[in-house]
């Protein structure tokens, strides 16, 4: 069991270029609620929630009597915010830390990158489609919710290959609730400091060149499983006791039905690939680049 301490450290968070901000814990967000819990700011959205594959992590609070509590905001970026939240059973003292992702409403969302990453995304009423096509308000809406949608199974599938394979790590997908994502903090709980971004790690060769091998096996898994990270490059990967963590996976790609699936695999190697080129890696860009559209049967 996990002490029960916190103090305030540096976090930091993937997804584009945004402003930390580092702010105390906002009050209770269910304040007409007369059933708030003594401490903390709700009870668990544990039971009411899409929750995450099994066989879950032991962490993973499912009791009823677990409180949430906002430590702050991580990050904040143009499809989501980002929140620190500790989940946490005052009966035994057991807590995990999540972060929890909140897509913006349509009034609010800069739709910037949505046309290429829908390509070859459908849902069944015509209504929906048009909307979303024309980006109405109920479209954005339709488009809100599968970016939330789409990450939650994205990590929820990867996270199974991952456990089976042992070659990728995403976060463990906690649970989804409307557009909130709550998945699993990727760094230290006690101090709430998120691991690193691979942009920020300073290592020596052999480290280098065991995260890119680790980087190739990862994508590997993505191209055998026919997807695409679809935004990925060394500021939405983390660095976490000697492992990638790959994260921000709103917009991931199915390379077969998307028309332009091809292109994204490849901008994925070459993003990642260029981070490490600079700093003395023989990459074989081109190599790999072949190798994982082969895997994708793209070739």
């Amino acid at each position: 069991m996990r002490e029960h301490s916190m103090r305030r450290g540096k976090r930091k968070f993937d997804d584009d270029d945004s402003t930390f901000l580092k702010r105390g814990g906002p009050g209770p967000q269910l304040k007409e609620d007369p059933d708030l819990p003594d401490e903390g700011d709700r009870w668990s959205t544990w039971d009411g929630a899409l929750q995450g594959p099994e066989p879950r992590p032991d962490w993973v609070r499912t009791e009823h009597g677990a409180v949430d509590t906002e430590l702050g905001m991580v990050k904040t970026g143009k499809e989501a915010d980002v929140f620190l939240v500790r989940r946490y059973l005052p009966a035994t003292g057991q807590f995990s830390m999540l972060a929890a992702k909140r897509y913006r409403d349509g009034d609010h969302r800069l739709f910037h990158r949505d046309a290429g990453y829908l390509e070859g995304r459908r849902v069944r009423r015509s209504r929906e489609m048009r909307a979303m096509t024309n980006r109405t308000s109920f479209g954005k809406e339709m488009i809100a919710g599968q970016w939330s949608a789409a990450e939650f199974g994205a990590l929820s599938h990867l996270w199974q290959l991952g456990r089976e394979s042992g070659l990728i790590r995403v976060p463990y997908p906690v649970q989804l609730i409307g557009t909130e994502l709550l998945i699993e903090f990727i760094g230290d709980w006690e101090t709430g400091e998120a691991a690193p971004r691979l942009a920020q790690v300073r290592a020596g060769q052999d480290e280098l060149e065991d995260l890119w091998r680790q980087m190739v096996d990862a994508l590997s898994i993505l191209a055998r499983a026919q997807v695409a990270h679809g935004d990925l490059s060394p500021y939405n990967t983390l660095v976490h006791e000697g492992r990638l963590v790959l994260i921000d996976l709103p917009q991931i790609i199915d390379v077969i039905t998307n028309p332009q699936g091809a292109d994204f695999l490849a901008r994925d190697v070459k993003n990642v690939a260029a981070w490490f080129t600079s700093r003395g890696v023989d990459t074989k860009t081109d190599s790999v680049i072949e190798r994982l559209l082969y895997e994708a049967g793209l070739l």
